[in-house]
């Protein structure tokens, strides 16, 4: 193992954390969590290298949650069980040199960077972890095999980190369930955290990937973002008007009734969509949200360079099935794309029935 010295700035003094380590062997990582554990306070970030602000957010989460005598494992790790035929394996960056810098000044306490021969020893493994229907779904069906794969890993990296608490992006928000539900039905002894995707200045959502992307790609892919932005102020414009015209005088009789009471109060919007009224009032504004998203998307169909649109879905947390249009509660509207030879994935958690 290779030993860092690393300390922070906290309140104008230096603070010396607890050795940083690199460690390329489960033997160096079982020392590790052995020597400086700490019991209730172990923590995981699990990632495949190239690491960004994004994984530097949920690095110092992890650290906040655990504290400074808290020990933060950040694995550093390309899982070739997850890439398809044709994906970007051999494609995908490497850059451990920048990783390790970046992971300790967000406050890990090691960094685990096995070869692939170290956690599969022996060649691929014969038993792996199968996602079931929710991983035929969405990104599963545009990956197949992806996901049995990612959990494999997950359950492995599990086992050797040995965490209370570990950490994971909503931006791969497919993946934050599966791993959810792997935990809860394989009782894994450890909490699942989700944390806030993280977003360029220009909305577009981090990735490793974004730096394949040309300058004129990057605008193309703006439109996934926007997307999501328009949808989740569909959803407010329309919940807002759910709750005005619930407030009117006689709100509990027909739709039409109520369409009719808010344009005689002068609303221009309302009298214009007396249909998005009646629709407000009753539920069923799934329909308005999606297609909110999908305008922006279509549009950006028609740019140079064009947009290619593998799936819009608008999906219940829980299994990632397409919620229906009278849907009440939470959902998470996805979106993934390809500009150029890069593909995308984004999302963002909405909640539908606020405003009764």
């Amino acid at each position: 193992m290779t030993l860092f010295a690393r300390t922070s700035a906290e309140g104008g003094r230096a603070v010396r954390h607890q050795p940083a380590e690199l460690l390329p062997t489960a033997g160096d990582l079982a020392d590790a969590v052995a020597h400086h554990g700490a019991p209730g306070r172990n923590a995981v970030v699990m990632t495949m290298g190239a690491l960004h602000e994004g994984h530097a957010t949920l690095i110092r989460t992890a650290r906040e949650r655990v504290g400074d005598k808290g020990f933060v494992v950040v694995t550093v790790f390309v899982n070739p069980l997850q890439f398809g035929a044709g994906e970007d394996l051999d494609r995908y960056p490497r850059t451990l040199d920048a990783d390790l810098e970046l992971a300790f000044d967000a406050g890990a306490s090691a960094v685990f960077a096995p070869s692939v021969d170290e956690v599969y020893p022996g060649g691929e493994p014969q038993v792996r972890i199968t996602a079931g229907p929710m991983g035929e779904r969405l990104e599963g069906a545009s990956r197949p095999g992806h996901f049995d794969g990612m959990l494999t890993v997950v359950a492995k990296l599990l086992h050797l980190t040995a965490p209370d608490l570990a950490f994971f992006g909503q931006k791969d928000a497919q993946q934050l369930a599966l791993i959810r539900r792997m935990v809860r039905d394989l009782n894994f002894p450890v909490e699942i955290v989700g944390v806030d995707t993280v977003r360029e200045t220009d909305g577009l959502a981090l990735s490793s990937r974004n730096r394949y992307l040309s300058a004129d790609e990057r605008r193309t892919a703006l439109a996934l973002s926007r997307a999501l932005f328009a949808a989740s102020d569909r959803l407010a414009a329309q919940e807002a008007l759910r709750a005005r015209a619930a407030s009117l005088p006689g709100a509990q009789g027909r739709a039409e009734n109520r369409a009719e009471a808010l344009s005689r109060l002068g609303e221009a919007r309302a009298a214009a969509d007396a249909h998005a009224v009646a629709q407000a009032v009753e539920g069923g504004c799934a329909g308005a949200v999606r297609a909110a998203a999908r305008s922006v998307l279509d549009d950006a169909t028609r740019a140079e360079p064009p947009l290619t649109l593998d799936y819009l879905a608008l999906v219940d947390p829980a299994d990632f099935t397409e919620v229906a249009d009278d849907h009440d509660g939470e959902a998470i509207l996805a979106v993934a794309a390809r500009v150029g030879t890069t593909r995308l994935i984004d999302n963002i958690p909405l909640t539908f029935g606020a405003a009764k």
